[in-house]
């Protein structure tokens, strides 16, 4: 039995910087985050698709695909994520990872085994206010130890923070840069209120680029339209 695709799209050109790729959302998440825009795939009940069938899918893409990117819901929660990497690794494909890092076992072990070419890790807000912004109970030494098992790998790791009002201000970014420093590249993107979990969040003011750009200096902006 392999790992079961909720959706996916065909082709990407915004998921791995550089790459043009396809991306598949795996079911289900332990996060429960208001902002969510992908709550669809989090409390997804179909049956989904056979990995086997999307690949073969997008084998006639294969001449221009660069990689394939494994997105959520979040990945690492299925124990069979390594063997549904081997078969896409088999293929000839790059692999980036999208992960809220809570699960740092299964990331060192994608890591120790070179299932992974790229791993893009949520960082969602400071550790003080996790919880309330997941919205379940969090192990935040299980975050943190992502931090430092990813940190070392330069090049082929980025930190992300969505800039979602009442959940991440100015402040959090600045102790979210403290814990994976100055050399690390972090990404802040930008929140869009549709399709929002909880309908508060429909209803906010999303930043503005030249706000959340005076938060970071070093950061790289993301999906902002100012």
């Amino acid at each position: 039995m392999s790992i079961k695709v909720a959706t996916w799209l065909e082709t990407s050109f915004i998921d791995w910087d550089g790459n043009i790729t396809a991306v598949l959302f795996t079911p289900g998440c332990n996060f429960r985050c208001p902002f969510c825009h992908n709550h669809e795939i989090v409390f997804y009940k179909g049956e989904g698709a056979p990995l086997e069938e999307v690949l073969e899918s997008l084998e006639k893409y294969k001449e221009w695909l660069d990689g394939i990117v494994i997105s959520g819901g979040e990945p690492t929660i299925h124990e069979m994520l390594p063997d549904a990497i081997k078969m896409i690794k088999e293929k000839g494909w790059k692999v980036k990872l999208d992960t809220n890092g809570s699960n740092p076992e299964m990331i060192e072990l994608l890591l120790k085994e070179q299932l992974v070419d790229y791993i893009a890790m949520d960082i969602k807000t400071s550790f003080d206010k996790y919880e309330k912004v997941t919205g379940v109970k969090v192990n935040k030494e299980a975050i943190l130890r992502s931090i430092k098992i990813l940190l070392p790998l330069e090049g082929k790791v980025e930190f992300r923070t969505t800039v979602v009002p009442h959940a991440v201000s100015a402040e959090d970014i600045r102790e979210i840069r403290k814990i994976i420093g100055s050399r690390a590249k972090y990404v802040l993107q930008a929140f869009s209120p549709e399709n929002t979990s909880n309908p508060f969040f429909k209803n906010l003011k999303p930043y503005k680029a030249c706000e959340v750009r005076l938060w970071d200096k070093n950061a790289i902006l993301r999906g902002f339209k100012d």
